[in-house]
């Protein structure tokens, strides 16, 4: 039977995978061998995961828990990956607080009415467990499955959410974005501060659900300056950060392109940062700043190239991790698992970087 919704699941069901290598490296604690798992590993890569979405819109997809376990549990069968990552979306909170937000294929999120008259804040009330029963429920149903296996929540952040509100769905340059943020600071200071409400709430109910870790993405703020994202961001994303501090499970913050951005994004509460693959580790840990664990960052489109290759790129990811004279480590790709990336490529790789950092 689920969880109702919004009830704390006990500690002891998260506790199962309490010493897995994955939280221990969270936790820089010694680990046997390097953790591994991979942004978008459940999803468009699988045939198996093609298969049981073929014509199933997306969103309603999330909304339906026995499907987001299966899917979500696909890459843990055929990987053999170090966590499982729960399968949604980050607009999800966004659908369930009433905004008319579809993913249209090929496009990405897009917005009925965008946000753009403080007007039009009115619309993002904060998330409510009641909004989201269907991801208590999913949450709970893997947390049975899994076992000692851990299973990380996600959500996207403040800004990456605002972009998408703003502009009306995926842009290139954040035009209409970067305009409110620069020409009506007050009204961006309450978008964000509305988004990391609604955010934090998402990420407390898969907490309470049962999750072992949360990871908040900002997939966008690699588009802005560091002064900018100091003035115009972190406070909204440490909102987020300090919102589920109290319930003690690791904390990872990733974003694209932000080699310029790890040092302030060190700073917002994460306890692990993400790194792509544009700055090696032990400079990322240089920026970065003592005390975090690093995630990352194989260039995804290495998986495209020969066995050799990829190990020979995977061991030089390793090394450079090792020069941080920690365990504090989860390797993963430096952005996501491309649709048309060979999943024996990914499975070949777990292999490898577990046999290959084995202690």
């Amino acid at each position: 039977m689920p969880n109702p919704a919004g009830a704390a699941r006990p500690p002891a069901r998260r506790g199962a995978a309490h010493d897995s290598a994955f939280l221990r490296a969270c936790r820089n604690e010694p680990v046997p061998h390097t953790p591994v798992w991979f942004m978008r590993q459940a999803g468009r890569s699988l045939p198996e995961y093609l298969k049981v979405r073929e014509g199933i819109p997306m969103l309603d997809s999330c909304m339906r828990p026995e499907l987001v376990k299966e899917i979500t549990l696909q890459p843990v069968r055929r990987h053999k990956v170090d966590a499982a990552i729960f399968f949604s979306d980050i607009v999800v909170p966004l659908k369930a607080v009433g905004i008319d937000v579809d993913i249209k294929p090929g496009v990405g999120p897009v917005i009925a009415d965008p946000i753009r008259t403080r007007a039009d804040l009115q619309r993002l009330r904060p998330l409510e467990p009641s909004d989201v029963p269907y991801i208590t429920e999913a949450v709970g149903l893997l947390v049975d499955e899994l076992g000692s296996t851990p299973l990380i929540g996600f959500a996207g952040a403040p800004y990456t959410l605002a972009s998408y509100l703003v502009e009306g769905g995926p842009s290139k340059n954040h035009e209409r974005t970067k305009a409110m943020m620069y020409g009506e600071p007050e009204l961006w200071a309450e978008l964000v501060d509305r988004l990391a409400v609604i955010t934090a709430g998402f990420l407390k109910v898969q907490i309470e659900a049962g999750v072992s870790a949360v990871q908040l993405f900002d997939s966008w703020v690699g588009s802005l300056a560091p002064d900018d994202y100091r003035r115009f961001v972190m406070p909204a994303s440490t909102r987020v950060f300090d919102a589920v501090a109290e319930y003690g499970v690791p904390r990872i913050h990733f974003g694209v392109g932000t080699g310029e951005l790890l040092s302030l994004m060190g700073q917002v509460g994460a306890d692990v940062v993400g790194v792509d693959w544009r700055v090696p580790l032990h400079e990322a840990a240089r920026r970065v700043g003592p005390g975090k664990a690093l995630q990352g960052n194989l260039d995804p489109a290495v998986l495209f190239a020969p066995t050799k290759v990829v190990e020979t790129r995977a061991r030089e990811v390793l090394h450079s991790a090792s020069a941080l004279g920690t365990s504090g480590h989860v390797f993963n790709l430096g952005h996501g698992v491309l649709p048309s990336m060979d999943p024996d490529a990914l499975s070949r790789l777990v292999a490898f970087v577990h046999e290959a950092s084995a202690r």
